[in-house]
C-alpha cells in the first residue's frame, strides 16, 4: 500500500508516538518519586528519603553551601542535620519536568523556623537530577532557577 509522502509521515509520527508511550507506562512515575521522598522528608522519615538514592549519589550543593555530599551515608548525615536545625520545617515542588534521558529539573521552596523564633526563613532552590535504575545517582543545587533550567536542558539533550 502507497501512503504517499505525508502519509508515511503520519504513519512514521504515529508509530514513534506509540512507542513512546509504552516505555512511559513501563517507567516509573520520577515525579511521584520525588514528592513522595519530599513528604518523607517533611515528617523526617530519612529512612524512606533515602531509599530514592543510589547507594554512591553525588549531591552537589557547592553553588549555595560550597559542599559536596557523595554516598548515601554523608547526604543522609546532612539532610538530619539540615532539617534538624529547624523547629518547624518543610518544603514543597513547585514545578518539576522530566526531560528525558534520565534528567529531572524541579524547583522547590523550603521554610524553616529557627529555635527561639517565631520568623520562618524561607529559601527557593533548583535542582538538576539523573537518575538510574529509578534511582537518584546526582543532584546539582542552584540558587539561580534559570541557570539550573537551562544546564538540565543541555544536560538531558548530551545525553539523548
Amino acid at each position: 500500500m502507497f501512503l504517499g509522502r505525508m502519509g508515511g509521515r503520519a504513519a512514521e509520527a504515529t508509530e514513534r508516538a506509540g512507542r513512546a508511550a509504552s516505555e512511559e507506562s513501563t517507567t516509573p512515575d520520577l515525579e511521584e518519586r520525588v514528592r513522595g521522598g519530599i513528604e518523607a522528608y517533611n515528617r523526617r522519615d530519612h529512612d524512606e528519603v533515602m531509599t530514592l538514592y543510589a547507594p554512591d549519589v553525588v549531591w552537589d550543593g557547592s553553588p549555595f553551601l560550597g559542599a559536596v555530599f557523595e554516598g548515601r551515608e554523608a547526604l543522609r548525615g546532612f539532610f538530619e542535620d539540615w532539617a534538624g536545625a529547624y523547629e518547624d520545617f518543610g518544603q514543597e515542588l513547585e514545578e518539576f519536568r522530566d526531560l528525558g534521558h534520565g534528567v529531572t529539573f524541579g524547583v522547590l521552596f523550603q521554610r524553616g523556623r529557627l529555635p527561639g523564633s517565631s520568623e520562618m526563613v524561607t529559601f527557593r532552590y533548583a535542582a538538576v537530577v539523573t537518575w538510574a535504575d529509578s534511582l537518584i545517582e546526582r543532584v546539582t543545587s542552584y540558587t539561580d532557577i534559570d541557570q539550573a533550567r537551562a544546564a538540565a536542558e543541555r544536560l538531558a539533550e548530551e545525553r539523548g
